[in-house]
């Protein structure tokens, strides 16, 4: 096996895989390292349900990735917002915007099942699987790589690293990139819930102190549930049973879309935003989780790092030396405007819901008030919402 590529794709998640499509055809020696067997499925991949902007919706297709997605995509065509003890909400509707929907919901474990089956027709990427990174050596002209497989030790270089191996990034840190942390204190509580209202395409989202609470409409009559618990609370309701779960989701939810009727098998895991300071070092991209880990407060994770893999390979389209210093300052100001005004919205919107002081709780609502009353204001928001934030990238328009 040829150790020398022109781009070393590190995670094969759903950012990494995305960004492997993209580069398809670019000419380019690509690598993916794999923590995991095709047949198990890269890490991460799992039963979270996915809210999918109309800009990765478009990008998907593009890719050849949304015909082998198992369950299309179920269309959200409403997206209502409320808080708990504030006055008013918004109900934001596609039709309004000459949209049949603002994106879709799909597991994640079937989005990641799409992309390895798009991965597996690619001919010029080599993918490396089941792979352990040892070590990862910055270098200006050829960073490198060992890694573990079959139970022997491989070196790798390469002209440009790009690392999308998660929140906890080897390779960032290896690079001397800081990260700047902070501790949500809250949990959030993923399942499926059936209620005795079928969804009609309307997502709600419900703050509260505690957290946000959840319904994103799916196929087959169900929801895809969130609900964030403060973290002194989280091994109280982690022990409640299926019924007194439902009955603790329906008090923090409400009854907009009627009597939770079953709950599926639920998980958590703790909200901590971890944000990298800068997005390059010399011949070396972070992406994805390893560039900003964020609140899932308006579904924006995913979205913000598929748009950070469309966006690189777009900026590596015309490059002779992918790893060049003038190309990776390029993908950071491209990236820039779309990166800094979601993690505003994301780390802003859940400060600012969480806090019950009494001024607050007005401006909220007064907030509430004005979106829901005056169409005019709800723009940036339904553009943010659907992706279109700054500087789009072509496949995100559905252009190749």
């Amino acid at each position: 096996m040829d150790s020398s590529f022109d781009i070393l794709i590190l995670g094969a998640g759903l950012v990494g895989s995305s960004l492997a499509c993209a580069l398809e055809s670019r000419g380019l020696r690509v690598g993916l390292v794999e923590a995991s067997a095709p047949a198990a499925g890269p890490p991460g991949f799992d039963e979270r349900k996915l809210a999918l902007s109309a800009a990765s919706l478009n990008a998907l297709a593009a890719l050849g990735v949304s015909t082998k997605l198992l369950t299309p995509p179920t269309p959200i065509r409403r997206i209502h917002v409320s808080r708990v003890g504030d006055f008013g909400s918004v109900l934001l509707n596609a039709a309004d915007y000459d949209r049949e929907a603002f994106g879709g919901v799909v597991l994640a474990r079937e989005l990641g099942q799409a992309l390895s089956a798009r991965l597996a027709e690619l001919r010029t990427l080599t993918r490396l699987c089941p792979a352990t990174v040892v070590s990862v050596t910055p270098d200006d002209l050829a960073p490198s790589i060992e890694i573990e497989r079959e139970g022997r030790r491989e070196t790798l270089t390469t002209k440009l690293l790009v690392a999308a191996d998660g929140t906890r990034s080897l390779a960032r840190s290896a690079f001397g990139i800081s990260v700047d942390e902070y501790d949500y204190r809250q949990h959030l509580f993923v399942c499926t819930v059936q209620t005795d209202s079928a969804p009609d395409g309307t997502a709600y989202e419900r703050f509260s102190a505690q957290g946000p609470v959840a319904l994103l409409p799916m196929s087959g009559g169900y929801y895809g549930a969130l609900c964030g618990v403060a973290s002194d609370d989280v091994l109280r309701v982690a022990a409640l049973n299926d019924a007194d779960y439902a009955d603790y989701f329906q008090q923090r939810f409400g009854w907009r879309a009627g009597r939770v009727r079953r709950v599926g098998l639920r998980s958590h895991y703790p909200l901590i935003r971890v944000i990298a300071e800068r997005l390059t070092a010399p011949r070396f991209v972070v992406m994805g989780n390893a560039a900003q880990t964020i609140h899932p407060i308006g579904a924006q994770g995913f979205n913000l790092g598929l748009r950070d893999a469309l966006t690189l390979a777009e900026c590596l389209a015309n490059a002779a030396d992918p790893g060049d210093a003038q190309t990776l300052v390029d993908y950071a100001q491209a990236r820039a405007e779309d990166r800094t005004q979601t993690l505003a919205f994301s780390d802003g919107l859940a400060r600012l819901t969480a806090n019950e002081s009494f001024p607050l709780r007005a401006l909220r609502s007064l907030g509430l008030g004005m979106l829901g009353g005056l169409p005019g204001l709800r723009a940036p928001l339904v553009s943010g919402a659907m992706g279109f934030r700054g500087r789009v990238p072509n496949l995100a328009r559905g252009r190749s």
